[in-house]
C-alpha cells in the first residue's frame, strides 16, 4: 500500500473512533513503562506499571481503561496497554548478571517468555500503537523491524516514539532515516520533555 494511501487510512481510521486500545510496544529497556505511567499519571492520577533497571520487568500485559485526554480542541477516551518488552532471545544469564540467583533468574526468564508471546497475540486486540525505541541506541534492529512488520501487516495505525532524548547519546534522525514511512515523536520520558506532542499526534488522527 503507498504510504500516502496509507497514511490517509489511518486517519480515517482514528476518525470513526472516540475510544480506542493503544498498545505500547517495543525492546526491554526502550522507556514503555515510563511513558505509560506518565500518561496515566498525567490524565488519571495514578500510575500503572512498575518501573526497574532489570531487563523485563513488564511480564504481562498491564491495562489501564478509560483514560480521558484532551489535546488540539478533541477529547477522546482510550484504553492504555502497557506490553511486556519484545526479545528474540530471553536468557536467564542476563538476570544472573543483575544480581539474581539461579532459579529466580530462570523463573523471570520463563515468565518473560510467555510475556512475549502475550504481547503479540494482544495484537488482535490493539487499535493503534505507540512503537517505543531508545533514541540512544541503533533502532535498526531485529526486534523494531518485527515489530513493525506485525502491525503494518494488521493494518494497526502506529506513531514512533524516540525516547531518552535527555541523553547527549540520543539520536533521533537515525530513526527517522530507519522508518521514514512513520511519524517519529522525540520524548524524554524521565523528564517529560516534548511529552504534549505524543497527544497531538494522537488528535490529529481522533
Amino acid at each position: 500500500m503507498p504510504f500516502r494511501k496509507f497514511f490517509s487510512w489511518i486517519k480515517g481510521f482514528f476518525g470513526h473512533r472516540k475510544s480506542f486500545s493503544l498498545g505500547l510496544y517495543g525492546q526491554p529497556g526502550a522507556g514503555k513503562s515510563t511513558i505509560a505511567n506518565r500518561i496515566a499519571k498525567e490524565w488519571t492520577g495514578e500510575e500503572m506499571s512498575t518501573v526497574s533497571e532489570v531487563p523485563h520487568e513488564t511480564r504481562q500485559v498491564v491495562k489501564k481503561e478509560q483514560i480521558v485526554i484532551s489535546s488540539n480542541g478533541k477529547t477522546f477516551s482510550m484504553n492504555l496497554l502497557d506490553m511486556p518488552g519484545i526479545a528474540t532471545k530471553v536468557d536467564y544469564k542476563d538476570f544472573v548478571k543483575t544480581g539474581m540467583n539461579a532459579k529466580k533468574a530462570q523463573t523471570r526468564a520463563r515468565e518473560a517468555t510467555k510475556g512475549i508471546i502475550e504481547a503479540i497475540k494482544w495484537l488482535e486486540h490493539v487499535d493503534a500503537a505507540l512503537v517505543v525505541m531508545d533514541a540512544t541506541e541503533d533502532p535498526y534492529t531485529q526486534v523494531n523491524i518485527t515489530i513493525l512488520g506485525n502491525l503494518e501487516a494488521r493494518g494497526i495505525p502506529v506513531i514512533l516514539i524516540a525516547n531518552k532524548i535527555d541523553l547527549k547519546k540520543a539520536r533521533v534522525d537515525k530513526i527517522k532515516d530507519a522508518f521514514p514511512q512513520h511519524v517519529v515523536v522525540p520524548i524524554s520520558a524521565l523528564t517529560g520533555e516534548n511529552f504534549p506532542k505524543i497527544y497531538e499526534e494522537i488528535a490529529k488522527r481522533a
